[in-house]
C-alpha cells in the first residue's frame, strides 16, 4: 500500500467518525470537495497547510492527528509547492493586475531572459497578496513548482534573513541532499542557479529589505518566473537587472468598497452605504486594515455598519492616531481585539513574542502556558479575524504590524513576559533533549523540570524527531537573536547545548559557529567557567570542522584561560576535548598532554568507565607520535574497562588506534583486521563522523597492502560521511579518492587525522 493509499484510508475513516460528509467537511475545512475526494480515493496527498485545515475541521485528537501527518509524507522527492495558499476573497488591483500579467503573457523568456518584477510598497498594502495571487495564477505555466521565502526584510523582531539560508531552503526544496549543501553563501548561488538552468518556475521573495538581499536568489533561468515583494523601491534592481517594478498604493475608494463587500456581503453594504464608507475610510483604504474589520464584521453580523463605525471611530482617538494611514491600522487592530474572548486575545498577545518567521501550535501553546487543542482552536479563530495567516506548512504567521501591536498589548495588559519566554525556551530545550535521543550520540545531561504549561511533544523515531527539529530549527534561531533580559542568559546558555547534537548530525557548523558566540557571551556575563569552557570547545570544534584551524586558538585561549577554575569532573572532560582539539590542529605532544591530564583526573577519582575513555585519548595520541607499541598496550588496558562499561563506541575508536598502530608497524593485515572491526561498532551506534575516519585509515592501508580499487572505494565513502555532515575533509577524502588513478602514488598516503 503506497502513501497516497494509506492516508486516503484513514482520512476517509476520521471523516466518518467526525460524521462529516464530503460537501460538509469541504464547508468546515475551505478544501473543495474534489480535492478531499481525491485524497480519500489515493489520487494526491495534501500540502501541510491544507492537512492542518483538515484536520482541525475534523477536529481530531494528537494520536489522529499523527497518524495522518505520517501518512501524508512523501517518500520521494516531490515538485515544490511552497507557495501559501490564494488569498480568500481577493479583489481590486485590476490595474496592477493587468500590469503583472503583462510581464507574463509572452512565454516564460522567450527572449531568452528571465522573467523578475517587483512589487513595491508600504506595510500592509497588500504586496504578498498580490504576489501570491499571481503566483496561483500562473502557476499551471511553471510545471517544474514553485518556490517560497519570507526575507524577513522588515520585521522589528527579527534579523533579515541571510541569503545562504534562504538558499539552503530553497535547494533542499529541488531535492539537494542536506550533506551536499555547500557552506558558502556564493556556491549555494551557484548550485541553486545550476539546479534551476533547466526548469520553469516560480520563484517568490517575500519581504525583501535591498537588492543585496535579494540578488543571490535570482535563478537566472530562462524559464523561471521571480515575483519580489519590499516596502524598498529596490532602484539597483531596475537599473542593473532590468527588474519591472510595480508600485502599490492604498486601494481607491471603489476598490476598498468592493473588498469590504466581499467580507461581509453585498447587501449588508449596500444597506448603509455611508457607513460602509466610512468604515473605509477609518481604515485609510489600507488592505490589510480592511480584512480585519471585514473580518470582525463577519463573525457579527447583528452589528449595525453605523454602530461598527462609531466603535471604530472611538478606537481610532483612543489610540491617538495622527492621520498616518500606518497610525491608522493600529485602530483597526484594537477594535478587532477587543472582541476577541479572553482566551484568545491571551493567545493573540503571546503569539506576538514568537520572534520566528512562524509559529508551530506546540510553541504557540507554550507561550501561552495552555492546552495545544485549546490554543488550536483559538489559532484558528484568530485566523478568522485575519490577524494570522498560514503557511505552506500550516503553521501561523503574524504580519509584522500585528506583531508590533501584539508586542504593545503585551506591556498595556501587564503579561508575565518572562514567564511566557521562558516557558518558550523550555519547550525548545526539553524538546529538544527528548528528540535528541534518537538523532545524536552526544547525551545532554537531563535538562531537570520545565516550567509549567510547556508542551512536550511525543517523538517515536528518528524520523519524528528529524522533523521536530527542523520545524522549530528557525525559531530556535530567532530566539537566541533576540533575547535580552539578562534573566534569560542562563535559559541562553542550556538551549544552546542542546541542540549541538541536532547541528552536529546535521552538520549545521555555520549555525553551530553563530550560536556557540551567543552563548560564550551569555556564559562570560554570567561568570560561569564551566559554560564558558564547554561552549569554548564547541566553538572551537565547529570552526575546524569548517576548515578554520587557526581561528580556533581564540575559543582554545579561553578554555586554558578558564580550566583551573573548573570541578575535576568539568576539567578532566575539557582536557579531552582539548587532546581531540589540537590533535585536529597536528599538535600531537600537547594533545598527548592534555589526555594524560584527564587520565590522571579518572585515576584519581576511581572511574573504571572514564579512565578507559581516557586511555583512548592517549593511545590515539601515542600512535600520532609513532609509538606504536606503547599505544597497541594502551589500547589493550582499555578494551577491557569500556567492554565491561559496555562503551561500543569508545570501543570501537580503540580498535581503529590498534589498527593504526599496526599499520605503523608494517603489519597491514592485522591493520586492516582492526579497522574493520571498528567499523562494525561504529554502525552499530550510528556514528558517521568517526567511522568516516575510520574510512579514511583503512583505505591508506589498502592502498600499502596494493588493493587501489579498495582504496578508492573506501575514501570514497569517507567523503560520503563527511559530506553527508557537512566536514571540511570531504573534499580532502574526494581529492584522495581521485589521485589513487594516477601514476606514482601507490603508496603517497598514510593515515593520519
Amino acid at each position: 500500500m503506497d502513501d497516497r493509499t494509506t492516508f486516503g484510508r484513514l482520512l476517509r475513516a476520521a471523516r466518518r467518525r467526525s460524521l462529516f460528509t464530503l460537501e460538509s467537511l469541504a464547508e468546515a475545512s475551505g478544501v473543495s470537495v474534489r480535492a478531499i475526494s481525491d485524497m480519500e480515493r489515493g489520487k494526491s496527498l495534501p500540502r501541510q497547510a491544507t492537512l492542518g485545515e483538515l484536520m482541525d475541521a475534523l477536529e481530531l485528537d494528537e494520536a489522529d492527528r499523527r497518524r495522518l501527518v505520517q501518512a501524508s509524507a512523501r517518500r520521494t522527492w516531490q515538485v515544490p509547492r511552497q507557495l501559501p495558499p490564494d488569498p480568500a476573497g481577493f479583489c481590486g488591483r485590476e490595474e496592477a493586475l493587468a500590469q503583472v500579467h503583462g510581464v507574463t503573457a509572452p512565454v516564460p523568456g522567450r527572449d531568452g531572459r528571465a522573467v523578475v518584477s517587483a512589487i513595491v510598497g508600504m506595510a500592509g498594502i497588500g504586496k504578498t497578496a498580490l504576489a501570491v495571487h499571481w503566483a496561483h495564477r500562473v502557476a499551471d505555466r511553471f510545471p517544474d513548482g514553485q518556490l517560497y521565502v519570507n526575507l524577513r526584510g522588515f520585521e522589528d523582531s527579527e534579523q533579515p534573513l541571510d541569503p545562504g539560508e534562504a538558499l539552503g531552503g530553497f535547494l533542499g526544496a529541488l531535492g539537494v541532499p542536506s550533506g551536499d549543501l555547500p557552506r558558502g553563501t556564493d556556491q549555494r548561488e551557484a548550485l541553486f542557479r545550476e539546479h534551476t538552468a533547466s526548469r520553469q518556475l516560480i520563484v517568490v521573495l517575500d519581504n525583501a529589505q535591498d537588492e543585496e538581499q535579494v540578488r543571490p536568489l535570482l535563478p537566472g533561468a530562462a524559464g523561471c518566473l521571480t515575483i519580489i515583494t519590499s516596502r524598498n523601491r529596490l532602484a539597483g534592481l531596475a537599473a542593473r537587472e532590468g527588474v519591472s517594478v510595480i508600485g502599490l498604493d492604498v486601494w481607491t475608494r471603489q476598490e476598498a468598497l468592493a473588498a469590504l463587500a466581499v467580507r461581509i456581503g453585498e447587501e449588508r453594504c449596500r444597506a448603509e452605504p455611508e457607513a460602509a464608507a466610512r468604515l473605509t475610510e477609518l481604515c485609510g483604504f489600507l488592505p490589510l486594515a480592511i480584512a480585519v474589520v471585514g473580518a470582525q464584521l463577519s463573525a457579527t453580523p447583528g452589528i449595525p455598519l453605523r454602530l461598527a463605525a462609531r466603535e471604530l471611530g472611538e478606537a481610532r482617538l483612543d489610540a491617538l492616531s495622527t492621520g498616518d494611514r500606518r497610525a491608522d491600522v493600529r485602530a483597526v487592530f484594537s477594535w478587532s481585539y477587543r472582541a476577541l474572548d479572553a482566551g484568545t486575545a491571551r493567545v493573540f498577545r503571546h503569539l506576538a513574542l514568537h520572534p520566528g518567521p512562524a509559529a508551530s501550535v506546540e510553541a504557540a501553546a507554550s507561550l501561552v502556558g495552555a492546552e495545544p487543542a485549546r490554543v488550536r482552536r483559538q489559532l484558528r479563530a484568530l485566523v478568522s479575524a485575519s490577524l494570522l495567516s498560514r503557511d505552506a506548512d500550516g503553521r501561523y504567521v503574524l504580519h509584522d504590524l500585528v506583531r508590533a501591536y501584539g508586542i504593545e498589548l503585551i506591556e498595556r495588559e501587564r503579561d508575565d513576559r518572562l514567564a511566557a519566554e521562558i516557558r518558550l525556551m523550555d519547550y525548545l530545550r526539553h524538546n529538544a533533549y527528548a528528540a535528541g535521543l534518537y538523532v545524536s550520540r552526544y547525551k545532554a545531561d537531563p535538562p531537570g523540570s520545565a516550567a509549567e504549561g510547556v508542551v512536550h511533544v511525543p517523538v517515536d523515531s528518528r524520523e519524528e524527531a528529524l522533523d521536530w527539529y527542523r520545524q522549530e530549527e528557525s525559531t530556535t534561531a530567532a530566539v537566541l537573536r533576540v533575547v535580552q533580559d539578562p534573566r534569560l542568559l542562563r535559559h541562553c546558555v542550556d538551549l544552546v547545548l542542546e541542540w549541538v547534537g541536532y547541528n552536529t548530525v546535521e552538520g549545521r557548523w555555520a549555525e553551530e559557529i553563530t550560536v556557540e558566540r551567543i552563548a560564550l557571551d551569555a556564559a562570560g556575563a554570567l561568570g560561569d567557567p564551566v559554560a564558558m569552557v564547554r561552549t569554548s570547545a564547541i566553538l572551537a570544534r565547529a570552526l575546524i570542522e569548517t576548515g578554520n584551524h587557526d581561528d580556533a586558538d581564540e575559543p582554545i585561549d579561553v578554555m586554558l584561560t578558564h580550566m583551573h577554575r573548573l570541578p575535576d569532573a568539568d576539567r578532566a572532560r575539557a582536557e579531552l576535548n582539548l587532546a581531540w582539539l589540537r590533535e585536529q590542529q597536528r599538535r600531537f605532544t600537547e594533545a598527548l598532554q592534555h589526555a594524560r591530564n584527564a587520565l590522571m583526573i579518572y585515576r584519581a577519582r576511581r572511574q573504571p568507565d572514564k579512565i578507559g575513555r581516557a586511555l583512548c585519548y592517549v593511545s590515539w595520541s601515542l600512535a600520532t607520535l609513532g609509538e606504536y607499541r606503547q599505544s597497541i598496550a594502551t589500547c589493550e588496558e582499555a578494551l577491557s574497562m569500556l567492554q565491561e562499561a559496555g562503551e561500543r563506541r569508545f570501543e570501537a575508536h580503540v580498535w581503529s588506534t590498534i589498527g593504526y598502530a599496526w599499520q605503523g608497524l608494517g603489519d597491514l593485515d592485522a591493520a586492516v583486521a582492526g579497522y574493520e572491526k571498528s567499523l562494525r561498532l561504529f554502525g552499530e551506534v550510528l556514528d558517521d563522523y568517526s567511522a568516516a575516519e575510520v574510512w579514511d585509515h583503512l583505505a591508506s592501508a589498502q592502498l600499502e597492502r596494493g588493493d587501489a580499487e579498495q582504496a578508492r572505494a573506501s575514501w570514497a565513502r569517507a567523503a560520503e560521511l563527511f559530506g553527508g555532515l557537512r566536514v571540511a575533509r570531504a573534499a580532502q577524502m574526494r581529492a584522495k579518492a581521485r589521485s589513487v588513478a594516477r601514476p606514482g602514488t601507490r603508496t603517497a598516503h598514510r593515515a593520519g587525522k
